[in-house]
């Protein structure tokens, strides 16, 4: 099974840094998962999402929970729940264009939840910070998970 973890997410951003930095954690504790930089989401994940069997997202959340939380979403959240740039669209709305478009991956998201997205900020939360080992370990359950 050929499966693909895109960790999106802005590190200039606060806690919307907290992808990038389940990413990095990822890469180095196992270098040889498929993952990827999604970068802020939107338009570009499409590609990044063709021949796959199974895409893991790694992406902050806004208001679905206690800052820090970590959640598996099996469905498509609603996109209120993700940070989202005003010149670009996003996951949510990216999943429903890579559909339309054929590409029929089984979607997972691992969401963190990050409160308010500070701008300008390279420093996340305590909570956000110490939600990524556990992030790490839902991810890996997702890549293994039959």
């Amino acid at each position: 099974m050929n499966v693909r973890v895109i960790a999106c997410g802005n590190p200039y951003m606060g806690n919307d840094g907290v992808g990038p930095a389940v990413m990095a954690r990822l890469a180095a504790d196992h270098p040889d998962l498929d993952i990827v930089d999604g970068g802020l989401g939107g338009f570009g994940l499409i590609s990044l999402m063709e021949g796959c069997d199974r895409v893991v997202i790694v992406d902050a959340t806004t208001g679905m929970g206690e800052i820090g939380e970590v959640r598996v979403f099996h469905e498509v959240p609603p996109s209120s729940l993700f940070p989202m740039s005003l010149h670009d669209f996003g996951i949510a709305e990216a999943i429903a264009v890579a559909r339309e478009t054929g590409i029929n991956a089984e979607i997972v998201i691992v969401g963190i939840e990050g409160g308010e997205i500070e701008a300008f900020s390279q420093e996340m939360s305590p909570e956000v910070r110490a939600a990524v080992p556990l992030a790490c370990l839902k991810v890996l359950e997702e890549i293994k998970r039959e």
